[in-house]
């Protein structure tokens, strides 16, 4: 997968995922980026069943999210995922989300970093016992590596 390869995750927004202002609440953007990881190793070819079934886990460290403007409920969303720094352990990928309803509009740029490891939340060297992994993230990667 090359970083210009990777395509948005995009879906309507739930009415569940909304609050009383009638917004969807911040809290589901961080559901979002999952479920866009999930995709992205799926456009990859390397799909998350398929890691966790090779014993690996991608445990999620930090989250930075900065809200800039709000998705409402059946609007049309799309998350341009980024993989910005990978060395074999520590992964970087960052997201826009792009509100396609509302014209384009920037909705929020999120950041989240995580760590491969193995069942026992030991971290792994994917250069050398996961090359088909590593390979999968070393050319995502799209301004930075090791």
């Amino acid at each position: 997968m090359k970083a210009n390869e990777i395509k948005p995750y995009s879906r309507k927004a739930y009415y569940y995922e909304t609050d009383k202002m009638g917004i969807v609440h911040h809290s589901n953007y961080i559901r979002w980026l999952e479920e866009t990881r999930v995709d992205m190793l799926f456009q990859a070819g390397y799909p998350f069943e398929r890691m966790e079934s090779e014993g690996v886990m991608i445990p999620v460290l930090s989250v930075d999210c900065s809200y800039k403007y709000p998705v409402r409920f059946d609007e049309i969303f799309e998350v341009h995922p980024k993989v910005t720094y990978f060395n074999g352990c520590r992964l970087v990928v960052e997201y826009t989300v792009i509100n396609v309803t509302a014209g384009g509009k920037v909705s929020a740029i999120c950041t989240t970093e995580h760590c491969l490891t193995d069942e026992n939340m030991r971290p792994l060297r994917t250069q050398k016992n996961h090359i088909d992994i590593y390979n999968v993230f070393k050319d995502a990667v799209s301004g930075g590596t090791e």
